[in-house]
């Protein structure tokens, strides 16, 4: 297993969907998940501190975490399936370690709420070396003003249209 943390969210230019991109700590794995905008809108709410009035899902899942006195001790990218990401959120309770299956997104989005290390097979790794990841250098500057001013305009009864 590798820890990695978010890198960033960026568009995919060919196919205009969020993808979240995850870098280990030297900088020299990266590994780059497609999402939808509901869970990139999540990660992204996050990772800028905004909050919302109401708590969004990932929200009530850690309060639910919290006040069953347990904990996401790390959540894991355990493989990749026919270009699909799966993860396991590792879930301690009463002294029990739980796997509960989860998509990628979710458990990322939870991990950051809950300050949960992120972790990702090797081989998973090496099985999304063959998946297209865009050029950071090239793509980043449109896609985080791009973001920047969607999250700079975004209002709390933006939410209720969603």
């Amino acid at each position: 297993m590798v820890e990695m943390k978010v890198e960033g969210l960026t568009m995919d230019p060919l196919t205009n969907m969020p993808i979240i991109i995850l870098k280990d700590s030297t900088g020299s794995k990266a590994l780059p998940i497609w999402v939808g905008y509901f869970e990139a809108n999540a990660i992204a709410l996050e990772i800028e501190k905004i909050l919302t009035p109401r708590p969004m899902t990932h929200d009530l899942l850690k309060s639910l975490i919290q006040n069953m006195k347990a904990e996401v001790n790390h959540i894991l990218v355990n493989k990749l399936k026919d270009n699909t990401f799966y993860a396991i959120i590792s879930l301690v309770c009463e002294g029990v370690t739980h796997a509960i299956d989860s998509r990628p997104s979710d458990a990322i989005a939870l991990a950051l709420r809950t300050k949960s290390p992120i972790y990702v097979e090797e081989d998973v790794i090496e099985a999304a070396k063959s998946l297209n990841l865009p050029d950071l250098e090239k793509t980043n500057t449109t896609d985080d003003k791009q973001w920047k001013d969607w999250l700079d305009k975004i209002k709390p009864e933006d939410f209720g249209k969603l």
